[in-house]
């Protein structure tokens, strides 16, 4: 402005109010001043209800030695307010299940489910029961049928658990299928834990709708199903890619079940158990090995002594709630390394 006008240092501090110091001694704030400000910060996150007093005091307990002129100096500068009305905020109880405030911490903690509905291509509709794994990403079933109630729940969360054992927590929304007194009196027999989420909240179950919009994305709204059958059958082929191959982000861009493929050893098991005096005697003949299958989509391989290996096998037909068991011959084949083979 002196420079502009032309006007001295003591008539420009006196048009505008200044004091002529201000112009001599650079203004320094203090070295604390960032971390003081950070604290006040969070304290009124923390503590919504308190002033700038309030605030001055647990500072000062927490090792701080400020006045409170200060403290509103910085409280004001940074636009802090204690509002008229806040918005109430639940506590983590029994029956709350957000997802906020119930994290997922380790393999089979929390296990979310819901449906998806779709139609086929005549325009009748169909159902999905998706039950996922909230901390693995993975996609445990995918049950596709025209109607499912709860009774159809509780037969898919049977299967389920044959398999992989009850989770500590069961997270879904407020729907009758869901809420039915049988369906939760059964899932405390097992020994888990129902947890709901707010009503007409879905974000609260966040981890499973973000499936549910990858599922309808990357499946449902690029397929026409001409049928029941080929709509299972599809689902459940997108089902074992999107656990085995397609790479997931919270992953670090890694699927979220890779198959692993354990070699086998070139001398075959059965190959030698059979062939020689054992306590079931000298035994030329085709040996069997018995076949569990499960409703689920798992293939259970037992010989007479050790389960060799558990195979995910897709097997809509079978009915609900009921094993199957049959004999098939085994050979061992030599051009194929040692791996065996199934002859129906």
């Amino acid at each position: 402005m002196r420079q502009t006008l032309g006007v001295s240092e003591r008539r420009a501090c006196r048009t505008l109010g200044q004091h002529r110091s201000t112009q001599r001694k650079a203004p320094r704030g203090r070295s604390d001043e960032q971390l003081l400000t950070e604290d006040i910060i969070e304290f009124a996150r923390d503590y919504g209800r308190y002033g700038y007093r309030m605030i001055t005091g647990l500072l000062n307990n927490a090792g701080w030695h400020v006045n409170h002129k200060r403290v509103e100096r910085i409280w004001r500068r940074e636009g802090l307010k204690v509002p008229h009305k806040q918005p109430k905020k639940g506590r983590l109880w029994m029956n709350d299940g957000s997802c906020v405030r119930l994290r997922p911490e380790r393999l089979n903690h929390v296990c979310s489910y819901d449906f998806v509905q779709d139609r086929t291509h005549d325009g009748r509709t169909f159902r999905t029961l998706n039950i996922i794994d909230e901390y693995t990403k993975e996609a445990l079933m995918i049950r596709v049928d025209r109607k499912l109630n709860s009774v159809d729940v509780v037969d898919a969360l049977t299967d389920l658990f044959i398999l992989r054992g009850p989770p500590e927590y069961i997270r879904s929304d407020n729907g009758p299928e869901f809420v039915a007194e049988k369906v939760r009196d059964w899932i405390t027999a097992v020994g888990a834990r129902t947890a709901f989420i707010e009503p007409g909240s879905p974000w609260q179950n966040g981890y499973c709708e973000a499936f549910n919009a990858r599922f309808r994305d990357e499946l449902l709204n690029r397929e026409i199903f001409f049928s029941l059958r080929e709509a299972q059958i599809l689902i459940e082929q997108w089902r074992r890619h999107y656990n085995t191959v397609r790479p997931h982000s919270a992953l670090g861009y890694r699927p979220p079940a890779p198959e692993a493929i354990i070699p086998v050893d070139q001398r075959s098991v059965m190959h030698s158990k059979f062939n020689r005096t054992t306590r079931w005697g000298q035994s030329n003949a085709m040996p069997t090995i018995q076949v569990i299958a499960l409703p689920s989509g798992f293939v259970l391989f037992q010989d007479r002594d050790d389960l060799l290996f558990a195979k995910p096998f897709a097997l809509h037909d079978l009915p609900a709630s009921r094993i199957q068991r049959w004999k098939i011959p085994v050979r061992n084949d030599p051009d194929t390394g040692g791996k065996v083979k199934l002859h129906p």
